[in-house]
């Protein structure tokens, strides 16, 4: 008789790590990606994130996905500069007080170490240029030093460092999630094709797509602010305003070279830390501030990650 098969124990399913990466507006594609991964059904074990990645991955941590994205699906230009609580003239335009809260609200948990999900959040240090992760602490905390995007929010002091967006070392932490004891990381990258098109051209006239209107007129309504009676910094806005140049703004500049810094960060990152499976979703056309475009950036975050997933199936650890 032929002698029993040995039994072979079951290879162990692997730790599946998310990297959520930086982009602003964009970041609401993650919303769309979380998504499709549920329904893929993949269990998630951690999840690290950059900037807007910070954010929607910590809120995606608590367990709270949905309330988040019917949140922004309340989103207009109107709604998107309340979030502007200007404090010039400090190190930055807006405070990320009203961020603060927006998270508050989404995550029940104050510390990082009680998330259900582990979850870690990168920054830059301005002073050393150290990439910080942080997986300990304020949540809030957290989150706000990770999209402390240079020149628009003030940077969080914290443990005598001084912290600014995650994005400016790793804007895709596909190494974080790793370090967290993923085996396999899913990565997402809204980084890939923004610049091409999409920095300022001085003095070269391109037709207005439709969103221009509400931007104009949000822009305007900031201009105001800035301008009032009494305002920080009113007399130098004042200059600016009155000034005839045809130069790109400050946002301009400021949002026009931190995606080019971004860009070429994430791609020389992602050649040496390569993740299972990179999802790219084609937002390229999607501006820095455009969150009233909810609806949208989430379906392309949720079509491009069921393409990406679609019959794959992530690899066994050795």
């Amino acid at each position: 008789m032929d002698p029993s098969p040995i039994a072979r124990p079951a290879a162990p399913s692997p730790r599946i790590g998310l990297a959520l990466g930086s982009g602003s507006a964009r970041g609401l594609a993650h919303l769309g990606v979380l998504r499709a991964v549920a329904e893929a059904g993949l269990t998630v074990d951690c999840i690290a994130g950059s900037s807007i990645g910070a954010l929607v991955g910590a809120v995606a941590a608590a367990g709270q996905l949905d309330a988040l994205e019917a949140t922004f699906q309340t989103f207009d230009w109107r709604k998107t500069l309340s979030f502007f609580d200007v404090v010039l003239p400090r190190s930055g335009l807006i405070d990320g007080a009203k961020v603060g809260e927006l998270v508050r609200a989404h995550v029940p948990t104050a510390r990082i170490e009680d998330l259900p999900t582990p979850f870690a959040a990168v920054a830059t240090d301005i002073v050393s240029g150290a990439e910080i992760v942080i997986r300990s602490g304020d949540v809030i905390d957290a989150v706000r030093a990770s999209i402390s995007v240079p020149g628009i929010f003030t940077p969080l002091r914290t443990d005598g460092r001084i912290l600014v967006d995650g994005g400016m070392s790793n804007p895709v932490p596909v190494s974080v999630a790793r370090d967290m004891g993923a085996d396999v990381v899913i990565a997402v990258d809204l980084n890939h094709d923004i610049v091409a098109g999409k920095n300022f051209r001085p003095d070269t006239p391109v037709p207005a797509p439709r969103w221009v209107g509400g931007f104009r007129q949000t822009m305007a309504e900031l201009k105001d602010a800035l301008l009032a009676r009494g305002a920080p910094a009113q007399a130098q806005f004042a200059r600016w305003a009155a000034s005839g140049e045809r130069l790109p703004n400050i946002f301009e500049v400021l949002l026009a070279s931190i995606n080019v810094m971004e860009t070429r960060i994430t791609s020389a990152r992602l050649d040496l830390e390569r993740p299972e499976l990179l999802i790219r979703p084609p937002l390229g056309h999607v501006r820095f501030l455009e969150f009233g475009r909810a609806d949208e950036i989430i379906r392309i975050g949720y079509e491009a990650a069921t393409q990406a997933l679609a019959g794959w199936r992530p690899p066994r650890p050795a």
